[in-house]
């Protein structure tokens, strides 16, 4: 039997939706009145309140999975980027963990002008009894010493939620991406002040991480913000639920199977890191696709990157900052983060350079054009501290950032740009984080805060209380790829999408489109 959500009659959801809106948003919006420095006098809170659940405006969406065209001309908007519970429409798009489209109408920043949802489709004790859920549990018992008893009675409280379902089903309907939407949703005076304060209250942990990892501080907070927004918007689905929902329903796609496989990995290591941390399953919440915490990392990711700051036996990326700050530095540099090296090149704005820039724009994200070669071309950039002759042999890819009835803009990216779509296959997202770390650098020398060397390590926030486990910890749940399966490939060869922050999964999860 499916149980639904009653929703409230059009005039009653109005008047919620305006009362949590102004709830949820009106400290937001006072963040953008204040300057940078007031700002970081003042503590940023990590929220662990449950949003209003809202669902967006249903708009256009990316190709079915399997005739996605390559990686790069996209827009999709990371899951950290809508409030946790906010639903994308129906159809979002496949990148890892999340939300709208660039060009919809849904907000980046707020749940402004979005219609309320108040239900979620479910079936109760559908993996009861259920021979698929039954082998999985022999598997994990045998393999992890798991009590099968107890599996069978945890599995016996999970619910289909057909809210995943619906969010992970790939729509036909082409849409047109949007670049300068997108970029404005992101690089906005609420999360550039909301990273100022970010920043400022974890100043010490991030020049010690940076220091051990080699990434700048402000390209860790910048993806931290474009994720979750410093962890106020962190998922509001019940993790075990949607786990198993898409591990064993994943819908009728090209590419089920993997899809199957990858999420049935997620939910055993999301049980294993559950029985490790000794944190009851059914409790924890996160993206609609799995991902947990305030980098959203799935599972998987957790057992492979995730870092304990303190060097604690646990990693809390659920209200920690410290220990999120060291995971995606972590992260990155396990990608191939090359320290102190530039993330983007500009092209020069010339008719020639555009137009050797369009031509190149293949869509592949790791860098495989040697400079020399575009140079050769015709093509000029606009730097100036660039010694051409020392990088001529430099991969680069070129980048094309498309937004309707204008030019289209072009860069180059190195290695690290092709780093940070690890993270999320997406030019866009991937340049909204560097342009996004570009504003928070220049603000904070500004400031004069970011010259401060630390004096002291700060301590970790303590780890948000979690419910008892009784099983014993173990190693993470085996793959078919070895343990660390995602080094930064040879910049000629394209891979397969790596288990990663965000949802931390590629298409038909909205990753790869145009």
């Amino acid at each position: 039997m499916t149980l639904t959500r009653l929703k409230p009659a059009p005039a009653l959801a109005r008047t919620l939706l305006a009362s949590a809106t102004a709830i949820l948003w009106l400290p937001l919006s006072s963040l953008a009145q204040q300057s940078p420095q007031t700002l970081m006098q003042t503590p940023l809170q990590i929220s662990q309140q449950t949003p209003l659940q809202t669902t967006v405006p249903p708009s256009a969406a990316p190709a079915a999975p399997g005739s996605a065209p390559p990686m790069g001309r996209s827009g999709a908007i990371p899951m950290g980027k809508l409030p946790a519970g906010v639903v994308a429409p129906a159809n979002p798009m496949q990148q890892s963990g999340t939300g709208a489209e660039a060009g919809t109408a849904a907000p980046a920043s707020g749940v402004q002008g979005a219609a309320p949802m108040f239900e979620e489709e479910i079936v109760p004790q559908r993996y009861a009894d259920n021979p698929a859920v039954d082998l999985f549990i022999n598997d994990m018992v045998a393999r992890y010493d798991f009590d099968a008893a107890s599996l069978h009675t945890l599995f016996n409280q999970v619910s289909y939620s057909a809210s995943a379902i619906k969010l992970v089903t790939p729509a036909p309907i082409p849409f047109r991406k949007n670049w300068h939407v997108y970029e404005s949703r992101f690089v906005d005076p609420i999360r550039i002040n909301a990273g100022l304060r970010f920043w400022h209250d974890n100043e010490a942990v991030l020049q010690s991480v940076s220091q051990q990892y080699g990434v700048p501080p402000e390209i860790i907070v910048s993806l931290i913000g474009v994720e979750t927004m410093y962890g106020r918007y962190m998922g509001n689905f019940r993790v075990m639920d949607v786990l198993t929902t898409l591990a064993f329903d994943y819908p009728d796609t090209p590419n089920r199977n993997d899809r199957q496989a990858l999420f049935r990995k997620n939910l055993a290591d999301f049980l294993i890191w559950a029985r490790n941390a000794g944190i009851d399953p059914t409790t924890v919440r996160g993206s609609y696709t799995g991902a947990i915490g305030i980098p959203q990392f799935l599972p998987s990711s957790i057992m492979q990157y995730g870092v304990s700051y303190s060097g604690a036996h646990n990693v809390d990326l659920r209200g920690n900052a410290s220990d999120a700050i060291a995971s995606v530095a972590n992260f990155l540099k396990q990608q191939g983060w090359q320290s102190g090296r530039p993330i983007v090149w500009k092209i020069a704005p010339d008719t020639g350079s555009q137009g050797i820039a369009q031509a190149a724009a293949d869509g592949q994200a790791p860098p495989h054009w040697p400079l020399g070669q575009l140079l050769r071309a015709g093509m000029e950039l606009d730097e100036h501290n660039i010694d051409v002759p020392s990088e001529l042999s430099t991969p680069v890819t070129v980048v094309d950032l498309p937004t309707p009835d204008l030019p289209t803009e072009y860069l180059l990216g190195l290695q690290n740009f092709y780093v940070l779509t690890r993270y999320n296959q997406s030019f866009f997202y991937a340049s909204a984080v560097y342009r996004l770390s570009e504003r928070l650098a220049a603000l904070m020398q500004a400031s004069g805060a970011a010259q401060t060397p630390p004096t002291a390590a700060m301590a970790p926030a303590a780890p948000a209380p979690a419910a008892p486990s009784p099983w014993p910890a173990v190693a993470p749940y085996p793959s078919a790829q070895p343990a660390n399966a995602n080094p930064a490939p040879a910049p000629t060869q394209p891979q397969a999408a790596p288990l990663m922050p965000s949802t931390g999964i590629t298409p038909p999860l909205q990753s790869q489109q145009q």
